[in-house]
């Protein structure tokens, strides 16, 4: 594949545009690979129907209420989007990596919204979600307690007894029921050597800039702690 060439910037070397055109092409390369998996995901056909109405204990406005999980879905949106964040019952605190991805998905669930339906959900109680989610700043993630269903268990979102994991699962509503259509599968999949899963990382803004810098990813990770300095 040619990719057009850019226009040299200021002081480049003709070694360095050479490398640079020929990595622009592996990037035309890579955007057309992406939009064709992407693709595929949309044109995958219905899977399972839900396993059941789950009822999840709903933060709403610092109160508490009953939410069965078809009530996740807005009369004219039928496609809802579900992350577990890795927060259990016997948990201090979520986990950091889940804490700087839904730090991130706070800022756009807004608009996200405006398309799709979207949740957050979490094993610990209510109450300490809740107080998590207020000293993170979370005031636009739509948060619910999975304590008294099998949720996690089912959707492939909890091992065992308390073993959490950050599965991300998407839904779409039908005539004919509630039915599951995809899951970040690519969590249990085998991995680069020294990587992590990298299942949710198109939703992680932070990751991506990173990539796109010479310093790229290392072995950093960001200091989450409320008030922490990065």
């Amino acid at each position: 594949m040619s990719a057009t060439q850019a226009e040299h910037f200021p002081g480049e070397s003709a070694t360095y545009r050479a490398a640079r055109d020929k990595l622009l092409e592996a990037e035309v390369d890579l955007r057309q690979r992406i939009a064709d998996v992407t693709a595929m995901r949309q044109a995958l056909p219905l899977g399972g129907a839900l396993k059941e109405d789950y009822v999840f204990v709903e933060d709403a406005f610092g109160g508490d209420r009953e939410t069965r999980f078809s009530e996740l879905f807005d009369d004219d949106k039928d496609c809802l989007v579900v992350y577990s964040l890795m927060y259990g019952p016997n948990d201090s605190a979520a986990c950091p990596a889940c804490t700087s991805l839904v730090d991130g998905l706070n800022a756009t669930a807004a608009q996200v919204r405006q398309r799709i339906n979207f949740a957050v959900v979490g094993r610990a109680p209510i109450d300490t979600l809740r107080t998590y989610a207020q000293d993170r700043g979370w005031r636009n993630i739509r948060l619910l307690s999975s304590s008294n269903n099998t949720y996690n268990t089912d959707y492939k979102a909890q091992h065992g007894d308390d073993d959490q994991m950050p599965m991300l699962n998407v839904f779409r509503k039908t005539d004919g029921g509630i039915f599951h259509t995809y899951g970040t599968e690519l969590l249990y999949a085998p991995t680069m050597p020294g990587t992590h899963p990298r299942h949710v990382d198109m939703l992680w803004p932070m990751w991506n800039m990173l990539d796109m810098t010479p310093v790229g990813r290392g072995d950093w990770f960001p200091n989450v702690r409320t008030g922490g300095a990065a």
